[in-house]
């Protein structure tokens, strides 16, 4: 249906349903990685995997003064991933989780909930190996919620909710695989295969 759910704050029991007017988006094919992200990707002796860590992900992106993961919400996307609707993607540094992202799969549509960092460009690296693999999984909306300055200097964009609808119902239609076969990329072919900027 296009809504989202949050909490006020941590301990809201409640769970509140969005559907802003504006709506964030990453267009796959534009993702933007910089020359001092491609360099950071290249360089960096991190291991990423997925949905190994995916409890860990949800408290790394709760892990500020104020959330929006309440114990409710937090508990319901531990149900959705034991069902296999809900993925993490992860960026380690030996034994320690540095930063990752979560989101939900439905059709070929991937919704982004939330992601945290502990190291510098954790975040941007997790999301740059997260839009190839989308795309290498045959995605066609990832859905970013709200628009921020980070997520704008990638590469994302706001549309309308009708618009966001209209993209909604094709993707659910279609069929796409977070995990495709064989699928194990090296650095150099994710900081390649993305529209890179200065």
């Amino acid at each position: 249906m296009g809504l989202f759910p949050m909490a006020e704050t941590r301990s809201d029991p409640e769970i509140h349903w969005v559907d802003p007017r504006r709506r964030g988006i990453f267009p796959l094919e534009k993702f933007h990685i910089s020359r001092s992200l491609r360099q950071r990707i290249l360089s960096w002796n991190c291991t990423i995997r997925t949905d190994t860590g995916f409890a860990e992900v949800l408290d790394g992106c709760a892990e500020r003064p104020e959330t929006w993961i309440s114990a409710r919400i937090r508990a319901l996307y531990l149900d959705m991933h034991a069902m296999g609707h809900a993925h993490s993607l992860e960026v380690w540094e030996g034994a320690a989780l540095v930063g990752g992202t979560y989101g939900v799969t439905l059709g070929s549509a991937f919704f982004g909930e939330s992601m945290f960092s502990r190291r510098t460009d954790a975040s941007k690296v997790a999301l740059a190996y997260l839009t190839h693999r989308l795309r290498a999984g045959g995605f066609t909306l990832f859905d970013t919620q709200f628009l921020t300055p980070h997520l704008a200097s990638l590469g994302a964009v706001e549309i309308a909710r009708t618009a966001y609808h209209r993209r909604l119902e094709t993707a659910l239609a279609g069929r796409a695989s977070f995990d495709p076969p064989g699928y194990c990329p090296s650095a150099a072919e994710v900081s390649q295969r993305s529209t890179q900027t200065s």
